[in-house]
């Protein structure tokens, strides 16, 4: 009857405790919330998403600046007025010169349409313009107009460095590069939302297990109370039991505010300002898929924006030693121009038979003595490429080594989840087992009791951990390689979805 009385007792007490905690947990509105929902609202509104988002849009407007460069481009330069008075020695009709007060006033305007020309670094050029020259003198005033209808030319730099050619191959890689970037970075807030994600899982799971234990020892001490005045059970494991009560309320209210700081955290980095009560609900399903290590260093050779700015950085160190070897050696510009002109008193007459105008220019730069520096900044480029390209064969080793380890590191993950699955399960049923052998006499060491629901702790919060591990790896490997192994894609975004926000 005894034993009756016992079992009768903690399922009261249990049931009641169940009971508080529903009517607790119905006066609140919650909030319910996967991993899936977790990542999707961090990569939208979270503040390394933003930040990701700006920093995308840059790379994107300084590439269209720079192809806008090469287009043609069509400048209007005018100056209205440009007005001086001074005195000045004027020449008369007879050769003499004097001393005269007069007043100028210009006036010009000019319109001009440039085109560079990346694959030999030149320039043309089709211009047109007008120009009025208005002089006072004290006694006198002159008006004088000079037209130039229309001048065609173009520059050209023979055995200069020609940073076109370079930039038109650099550029479209800094570009996709950007892109790339963007894409790992969103990745990156996946992990780091994932890592929130079961910090927060993890302090909530935490909190629930202290709250049982609360309730397990306050019951277990209440039956060791009455078990103690009937003589038997010793003081020492009465005494045990209370220090174990005792611990587990120090315990809830440690668990709670831990779990109260990691929501902050939280909330605060998917920007949640609702009061509602989040309640997470971990991930049922993972994927398992059988990942071959050379299929995944090929897929981040192809996709990453490292498989890429190893073949830029290669690229730039190839565009200074050229630089090096042409700048202040042997040099020449070739410009050439025509075009017609025309001078009158009358606007009316400035168009009227208008004359050629012929230019031509080469200019030659020849150092003659430099005291090596030409040679000294050819040797230090080619250097500086030995050793970009000594590191770079360096970084791509540990890259691919990065890349086996991430491999290896999921393929182990369906057996680590299976053995923390089942490691679970064995310890709740232990636990379950031992608590009720306890509770009807047939075991007396309380000690027993304790490492029983100690390991039981332990493998709950050890099968979560398994699982954040396995959705951390998951990520960090569509992270290294670009592609959705699941889905068998690469991964790819669309830019006018960043750009028109």
């Amino acid at each position: 009857m005894s034993k009756l009385r016992i079992i009768l007792l903690f399922s009261l007490t249990f049931f009641l405790g169940i009971s508080a905690i529903s009517q607790e947990n119905n006066s609140q509105n919650k909030t319910y919330i996967s991993l899936s929902e977790t990542i999707r609202l961090a990569q939208e509104r979270s503040p390394d998403a933003l930040i990701n988002i700006h920093r995308f849009r840059r790379s994107y407007w300084e590439f269209r600046s720079f192809k806008a460069g090469y287009l043609p481009n069509v400048t209007l330069n005018a100056t209205l007025p440009n007005f001086t008075r001074s005195i000045d020695a004027i020449t008369q009709s007879d050769g003499s010169e004097s001393y005269r007060d007069r007043t100028l006033a210009r006036y010009s305007a000019d319109i001009s349409l440039t085109q560079k020309i990346g694959l030999t670094g030149g320039e043309v050029f089709l211009q047109s313009g007008l120009q009025r020259l208005d002089n006072y003198f004290t006694d006198t005033t002159t008006n004088q107009f000079l037209s130039q209808p229309i001048s065609i030319g173009f520059r050209q730099p023979i055995f200069g460095y020609n940073a076109y050619k370079w930039d038109k191959q650099i550029e479209p890689m800094r570009y996709d590069e950007a892109k790339r970037t963007y894409l790992e970075s969103q990745e990156q807030v996946a992990i780091t939302a994932t890592n929130h994600f079961f910090n927060l899982l993890m302090a909530q799971i935490e909190r629930g297990i202290a709250l049982k234990n609360q309730s397990n020892y306050d019951t277990l001490f209440n039956i060791a109370k009455g078990r103690y005045v009937l003589g038997k059970i010793a003081e020492n494991e009465l005494l045990q039991l209370e220090l174990n009560l005792l611990r587990a309320n120090a315990a809830v209210e440690n668990a709670d505010l831990e779990y109260q700081n990691v929501l902050f955290k939280f909330k605060s980095y998917l920007r949640l300002t609702s009061n509602e009560s989040l309640v997470l609900v971990p991930p049922a399903e993972t994927f398992h898929f059988d990942i071959q290590v050379d299929e995944a260093i090929n897929e981040a050779h192809t996709n990453t924006s490292a498989g890429l700015a190893f073949d830029r950085r290669m690229l730039e160190a190839a565009s200074d030693v050229n630089m090096a070897k042409l700048q202040g050696r042997f040099d020449a510009e070739l410009f050439a121009s025509f075009g017609l002109t025309q001078t009158a008193s009358k606007i009316s007459e400035v168009y009227s038979n208008p004359l050629d105008e012929e230019r031509v220019s080469l200019g030659l730069t020849i150092p003659i003595l430099d005291w090596g520096q030409a040679r000294g900044r050819i040797r230090m480029a080619e250097s500086s490429y030995d050793l970009i390209e000594t590191s770079i064969e360096q970084e791509r080793l540990d890259f691919d080594q990065d890349i086996f380890l991430k491999v290896m590191q999921f393929g182990m993950q369906k057996n680590q989840l299976k053995i923390a699955a089942k490691a679970d399960t064995v310890a709740q049923k232990r636990f379950d087992v031992t608590q009720k052998r306890y509770m009807i006499g047939k075991v007396n060491d309380v000690l027993e009791l304790n490492n029983a629901q100690i390991d039981n702790d332990n493998a709950k919060k050890g099968y979560y951990s398994a699982l954040k591990s396995y959705w951390i790896n998951y990520f960090e490997l569509r992270k290294t390689t670009l592609f959705d192994f699941s889905q068998n894609q690469k991964i790819t975004f669309e830019t006018e979805s960043l750009i028109e926000r």
